[in-house]
């Protein structure tokens, strides 16, 4: 991402975001950047509908809603798929994409299906990524 857009992206949250902690922005920013880097690696047609109410970002594919949750298994928080699904239902969406965000290739073999098993995250999203930030690499588990 180059420092203008990085600018930019950062104004736009504290912007948007004034109501928020310091670290609430700082996670939102983070997020942004892991959307917009996603968009570019996945599909450059894909349109942002919302990012800033919500941990999960809606998008719009071809006409059709969908929402990302991205997620860092070494520094998010616990999860709640039943929140997920019903995120899904009130915001009319038609698929949800849950995304492992990592920074480098250090993870543990298995630790992403122990997740996906643990956490029901099979049942409640319609599609799996793991997306090596750094490496620009969304490789499709589901």
């Amino acid at each position: 991402m180059e420092l203008n857009a990085f600018q930019e992206l950062t104004e736009k949250i504290t912007l948007e975001c004034f109501y928020m902690s310091d670290s609430q922005q700082e996670e939102k920013i983070i997020q942004l950047i892991d959307l917009h880097h996603f968009i570019e690696c996945y599909n450059q047609s894909l349109k942002v509908i919302d990012y800033v109410n919500n941990p999960v970002n809606i998008i719009e594919e071809n006409g059709t809603k969908k929402g990302i949750l991205f997620y860092d298994l070494k520094f998010s928080a616990p999860l709640n798929p039943y929140a997920s699904e019903e995120f899904k239902k009130q915001h009319h969406l038609e698929e949800l994409w849950f995304v492992f965000v990592e920074e480098d290739m250090k993870t543990p073999p298995g630790m992403h299906s122990d997740f996906i098993i643990e956490n029901g995250i099979e049942v409640f999203y319609d599609k799996i990524f793991i997306f090596n930030f750094f490496q620009s690499k969304i490789t499709p588990i589901k």
